[in-house]
């Protein structure tokens, strides 16, 4: 006498929203039940406990490699998003009754994680331009 296990609905704006803010730990990861999420989080955690034995946060690694993940949720979320309901209900709810209907809530988590994307991706290219200048000591004289 064996029962299928039911599987709670995943939502795809909720996982959209989770990539976008939370990606950069995996959460989204943990809401989708994929298999090695644990992997991704401690990965993030570690570099999160690396980033104060480095005096100056732009010469740190774990920034740069912290930035990996977080472009990864933010890739996901525009993936997520953007998906259509019934490819995401075949993929992710295949035995669930209850069908997604996003409307412009997706919309919304994709313009949101393109602002992020964007941002992150700014944000890496400066902190990769001070680091050069610095290293190569072209900032030297310059006082701020």
């Amino acid at each position: 006498m064996t029962q299928a296990i039911a599987k709670r609905h995943r939502n795809k704006v909720v996982v959209a929203w989770l990539a976008s803010l939370l990606g950069g730990l995996g959460i989204h990861w943990w809401y989708m039940g994929r298999r090695h999420a644990w992997i991704v989080t401690t990965f993030s955690l570690c570099m999160l406990a690396w980033i104060p034995f480095f005096p100056e946060w732009w010469n740190n690694p774990a920034i740069f490699l912290l930035m990996i993940p977080i472009t990864d949720g933010v890739i996901e979320s525009l993936v997520f998003a953007l998906m259509p309901d019934e490819k995401f209900d075949a993929r992710y709810n295949p035995h669930s009754n209850q069908k997604t209907a996003t409307g412009w809530n997706a919309v919304i988590a994709a313009i949101v994680s393109t602002f992020l994307g964007g941002t992150v991706l700014i944000f890496g290219i400066a902190v990769i331009v001070i680091y050069v200048y610095i290293s190569l000591g072209w900032l030297d004289d310059y006082v701020i």
